[in-house]
């Protein structure tokens, strides 16, 4: 059954004509393709086109040319015309001339004939002729070999044979020399061949004797010149050892700025006479050997700081003898191209005697000047730097300013603390002087490094560093801090508000919490005074929130108090409230913050006289709600750390900052051996004592100071670092 299903299958004509890819019918086919047809069009193929991709093949099928029987390969022409056609298709495809017909080719081959026959002699004749013999005489041999004489013995004996006979030569005139075929075989021919050939190679060597004797006065003419060329060289050579041993003959001795001006005046010469041979033959070498006894002299009796262009100009002078041309001795006056300098050095593995005598004569006199060198004396140093700087190797500039200069100014910058002094202190000007003075106008000689504040080790990174740790420990009582806002253009807005956010904004909250009382009947401002001076710093939300965190909860509480107080003058309490407004600046005043804790005093005054007019007592007047938590400032747009990281990282900075205080008042912070009964943080000693007795118990807790009282030990306080602090610390 399925095989006659299959058949029935296969069998049955189909239901739906089979399409296939149209082309150009032809008479042939009567408009139907073949299967050949339909493969090709399938490929791309069209009629009437050639074959390939670009039609460069044939269009029609090779045609067959049969050969006569038994003819061999070559007998008949057997290019077929179909094959001509699609040559000369080619041809055309490619722009060129087909030359397929028999006409052609033999017009071609004709015109070929005529222009090889012209380049031929009109008494040749094509094919395997024969040449005429062509004959020279002797004048033609001698006028080839200029200043050749022909001996006449060797003339006498040669046949002149231009004649009907044959005949010996007495002389030169109308010698015949055949260069074609032979004359004859007597004795007498056989003696003029040879004496021809003889001749003949006399003349060849003839000619290679004087293509010597052209060669040989060439040659003498360029050892000529090698010869004056080499007495000029010498006689400079000379020149220059006796301007080389003159540098000799000065000594240091009692005439020392005489003796250093004549020698520099002697190596200016030698440089502006010898400049092109400095490196040759290294004149750098005997020069720093003939100056370095003077320079050392001059070293020894140098001031930096009172002198500090001291022989500039005269090392300015002679730059060139010193550093032959390299840009790897002089550092770069860019900032930026000075620290690729130091990355990207070209300099040799050993010292030049420049470098040499500069780090052992120059560098050390510098280093001591530096040494005893005060920060707060700005300019001899910078005269000395900015004068030096072109005369100094990258390395020696490295150290000056790596080794000697960066750490200077850091430990002046760790020395400084701007809080008042109290009596026992003695006055300290380095600690008093705002960094910025002596610090910013070094930037500019110092590496691009230290110019960045996100580096990790830069001289910004430290100035970011000592500036979180002052502002940790600032009390807003001591005023504003000086050159704070001097920063503010060196580090990037973002960076510098974040600081003043985190470090400074906790000093201020603290103030307010631990020093300003509301009291209606003697109002101490001074606090708050204190806190709005610093209103430039910050924008005019973070400080209204400071104020709705510190400063109004305790107002609400008093206004409360006043209210439900026996003796509560409504009169006076109006007068209060339209005079506290008037007490902040205009840009708090209008804030949107500070206007609703301000509304709701102006509230909770409609509310009690609401119960005097339900003649209800005051004492059901409810209390005002508590402030918002700590803290009041707003989040910054760095990514929020972990809680237990961001505690960790507080307490630390905050003890860091307690024990550079505690140093500074000469104070010591000792860890005890217990914990706080009610957070269980560890407790510390604060004491005046070398003993390590006696002082104050405190503990820290978030960026507070929390001291034991002296009246309940069981109770802690918040503290201010301050004089109060110390006084306790010692005893008082």
């Amino acid at each position: 059954m399925e095989a006659q299903a299959m058949k029935r299958k296969f069998g049955q004509p189909p239901t739906h004509p089979h399409k296939a890819p149209k082309m150009d019918s032809t008479p042939s086919t009567g408009g139907k393709m073949t299967f050949a047809q339909k493969m090709m069009a399938k490929m791309g193929y069209k009629e009437g086109q050639g074959l390939g991709k670009e039609g460069e093949g044939i269009i029609n099928p090779i045609e067959v040319k049969l050969r006569p029987q038994g003819a061999g390969v070559g007998t008949v022409k057997e290019k077929t015309e179909q094959y001509k056609a699609e040559q000369r298709r080619k041809a055309e495809a490619r722009g060129e001339e087909y030359e397929g017909s028999s006409e052609e080719e033999r017009r071609k081959r004709k015109e070929r004939r005529k222009k090889v026959g012209a380049r031929e002699s009109g008494t040749s004749t094509p094919g395997m002729g024969r040449k005429k013999v062509k004959y020279r005489t002797a004048a033609d041999v001698q006028a080839a070999a200029p200043g050749l004489e022909v001996p006449q013995r060797m003339l006498s004996s040669i046949l002149d044979a231009t004649g009907g006979e044959r005949k010996l030569l007495s002389s030169a005139a109308g010698l015949m020399t055949p260069t074609g075929n032979e004359l004859g075989s007597s004795e007498e021919e056989k003696i003029a061949k040879s004496e021809r050939l003889e001749l003949e190679a006399f003349v060849e060597s003839w000619h290679g004797l004087q293509e010597q004797k052209v060669y040989l006065e060439e040659h003498e003419g360029r050892l000529a010149i090698e010869a004056a060329q080499k007495i000029e060289e010498l006689e400079r050579l000379e020149r220059l050892v006796r301007s080389v041993e003159s540098l000799s003959v000065l000594e240091p001795g009692p005439e020392g700025a005489a003796n250093w001006s004549a020698m520099v005046e002697k190596l200016g010469t030698l440089q502006e006479t010898f400049k092109h041979d400095i490196a040759k033959y290294g004149l750098q070498d005997a020069a720093i050997g003939a100056l370095h006894p003077l320079f050392k002299r001059q070293m020894d009796a140098w001031n930096p700081l009172e002198d500090p262009e001291h022989l500039v100009g005269d090392l300015e002078s002679l730059k060139v003898l010193f550093e032959q041309g390299h840009d790897d001795l002089t550092v770069s006056h860019g900032v930026h191209d000075l620290h690729n300098s130091y990355s990207k050095s070209r300099r040799p593995k050993s010292t030049s005697p420049y470098e040499t005598m500069m780090y052992t004569l120059w560098l050390p006199k510098v280093r001591t000047a530096i040494t005893n060198w005060s920060v707060l004396d700005r300019a001899p140093l910078e005269v000395l730097i900015s004068s030096w700087r072109p005369l100094l190797p990258a390395f020696i500039y490295t150290n000056l300013t790596e080794q000697l200069l960066v750490p200077k100014l850091i430990t002046a910058l760790e020395s400084w603390d701007p809080r008042p002094r109290a009596h026992h202190h003695k006055p300290n000007p380095l600690k008093q002087a705002p960094p910025h003075t002596y610090l910013l106008p070094w930037l500019q000689y110092l590496p691009a490094q230290h110019s960045d504040p996100s580096a990790p080790i830069s001289l910004l990174s430290d100035i970011k560093r000592k500036l979180r740790r002052v502002l940790d420990t600032w009390d807003a009582a001591f005023s504003l801090l000086p050159g704070l806002l001097e920063w503010r253009t060196v580090f990037p807005t973002a960076d510098f508000d974040t600081m003043l956010i985190r470090h400074l904004l906790p000093r201020l909250a603290l103030h307010l919490s631990a020093k300003l009382d509301i009291d209606p009947s003697d109002q101490d401002l001074t606090p708050l005074e204190n806190t709005f001076i610093w209103s430039p710093y910050f924008t005019p939300t973070v400080m209204a929130r400071l104020l709705v965190a510190e400063f109004f909860p305790k107002w609400l509480s008093t206004l409360h108090l006043w209210l439900t107080s026996p003796s509560a003058s409504f009169g006076e309490i109006g007068e209060w409230l339209k005079w506290w407004p008037k007490q902040f600046p205009a840009s708090l005043r209008s804030h949107a913050d500070v206007q609703r804790e301000f509304n709701k005093g102006n509230t909770m005054v409609n509310s009690a006289l609401d119960l005097l007019d339900n003649d209800q007592p005051l004492s059901l007047l409810a209390p005002p709600a508590a402030g918002p938590a700590r803290p009041v400032t707003m989040p910054t747009s760095r990514a929020p750390a972990t809680a237990a990281t961001r505690k960790e990282d507080v307490e630390i900075d905050l003890r860091g900052a307690i024990e550079a205080w505690c140093a500074d008042e000469d104070l010591s912070l000792i860890p005890l051996r217990e914990a706080h009964p009610g957070s269980g943080l560890p407790l510390f000693r604060l004491t005046a004592s070398a003993s390590g007795k006696g002082g104050v118990v405190v503990y820290l807790k978030g960026d507070l100071v929390w001291a034991q009282k002296k009246s309940d030990r069981t109770v802690y306080e918040p503290v201010e670092l301050g004089e109060r602090l110390v006084e306790r610390a010692e005893g008082k």
